[in-house]
């Protein structure tokens, strides 16, 4: 009898302990099917790779650097030049006594030198440059102090060069030299360049020779600056600095576009605006010097033009124009003769719209010597026309 209740017993116990295992396995399988997913590590995020640029994406004008480096020369010129000795001379009360040409200690003789580029323009050894570069602080080149000029060529030679002709108004100067089958580049149309057109400067900054600088076209026909008496710049922003003055402006076809004249600068280093003579204009140049010895343009005679203010134009008769302001001429320039006058408005010259002097005056200079020009002008707020002879410059 014990021995059937102790069988029951562990058998009790045996039933109670499978029931518990199978109650806490189905708990678990519930809990983990019911509990969400834990989140799998994730790799750390990296920032995205841009692609390389594609070989020969990017511009690259070293084949332009190579064909057209050899083709700018190096320039030097030296001159005696006389200045005023006395300590007074700066002195007004004694000006005023004694003439702005007075030394009472006579003229002290000093050595100038100036160094530039320039740009061979033929195989035969003509070289053009800037006419500062040859003639220095002087500004202009007598027949008594002509200075002696040296030029340095790619291949290290260095030569004597004799001026063909300078031209301080367009700041221009024509050189040779005895040599043969120099390297040249070809004149460019600098009628076709566009703002921003990559373009490089060719020259010799600061006695670095051949040094190239890249940048853009950043305005075209710049006038009114003050540097030379007949302004059309081409202004660029590739670095130009002392001693580039007379190098070459290139396109990227390797074609001369320009000549480099001046830079703008509050410190007399590069500032990112550079200008330079058109190609068009400087090939106009050279051939009038290897034809005539000097650069003929057209005059109307001694005229000054002025701004037209809305203040004057109202004055005028004429509150609604656009133009430039005769302010005062002689009466015997041309234009006088043929009846122009202060106070007159122009408002066209040869059909073409004048809003400021600076495009006025490259037309008259640019109009063929012996034709005669028409001036569309306003006087006492009526439009008229008049007829003027255009002259050489020289002759008045």
């Amino acid at each position: 009898m014990r021995t059937r209740r102790l069988i029951a017993g562990v058998l009790l116990l045996a039933c109670g302990f499978l029931a518990g295992l199978f109650l806490t396995a189905r708990m678990r399988a519930t809990a983990t099917e019911a509990a969400p997913a834990a989140p799998q590590a994730q790799a750390p995020r990296t920032a995205p790779q841009l692609p390389l640029p594609a070989p020969g994406s990017l511009p690259d004008f070293s084949g332009v650097a190579a064909r057209t480096v050899p083709a700018v020369a190096n320039i030097s010129s030296t001159q005696v030049v006389q200045r005023q000795n006395s300590p007074f001379s700066n002195d007004p009360f004694f000006r005023y006594f004694f003439g702005d040409d007075a030394d009472l200690y006579g003229p002290r003789r000093d050595v100038e030198r100036s160094l530039g580029s320039g740009v061979i323009v033929s195989s035969d050894g003509y070289i053009l440059t800037n006419n500062h570069v040859v003639a220095g602080e002087q500004g202009r080149i007598t027949l008594r102090q002509l200075p002696a000029i040296t030029v340095a060529l790619g291949d290290k030679r260095e030569m004597r060069a004799q001026i063909v002709g300078v031209d301080p108004t367009i700041d221009l100067a024509l050189l040779k030299i005895n040599a043969r089958n120099l390297p040249t580049m070809p004149w460019g149309d600098s009628a076709q360049l566009r703002v921003a057109q990559w373009v490089l400067a060719i020259g010799n900054p600061f006695q670095l020779n051949q040094t190239v600088t890249l940048g853009i076209v950043s305005a075209l026909g710049r006038t009114s600056l003050g540097i030379s008496g007949y302004e059309d710049f081409i202004q660029t922003d590739a670095a130009i600095n002392p001693g580039n003055s007379g190098g070459a402006l290139v396109n990227t076809r390797g074609e001369l576009v320009g000549i480099n004249t001046a830079i703008f600068s509050q410190s007399g280093g590069y500032q990112g605006i550079g200008f330079a003579i058109p190609s068009n204009l400087a090939r106009r140049v050279v051939n009038d010097f290897l034809q005539y010895g000097e650069v003929r343009r057209g005059d109307i005679g001694y005229v000054e033009f002025a701004p037209l203010t809305t203040q004057a134009a109202t004055e005028l008769g004429a509150p609604n124009a656009r133009g430039v302001l005769v302010q005062r001429m002689r009466r015997d320039a041309a234009a006088f003769t043929a009846g122009l006058r202060p106070g007159d408005i122009i408002v066209a010259f040869n059909g073409t719209a004048v809003t400021d002097s600076g495009p006025l005056q490259r037309l008259i200079q640019d109009a063929p010597i012996g034709s005669t020009a028409t001036l569309d002008i306003i006087r006492d707020g009526r439009r008229t026309q008049l007829k003027v002879p255009i002259v050489r410059a020289t002759e008045q």
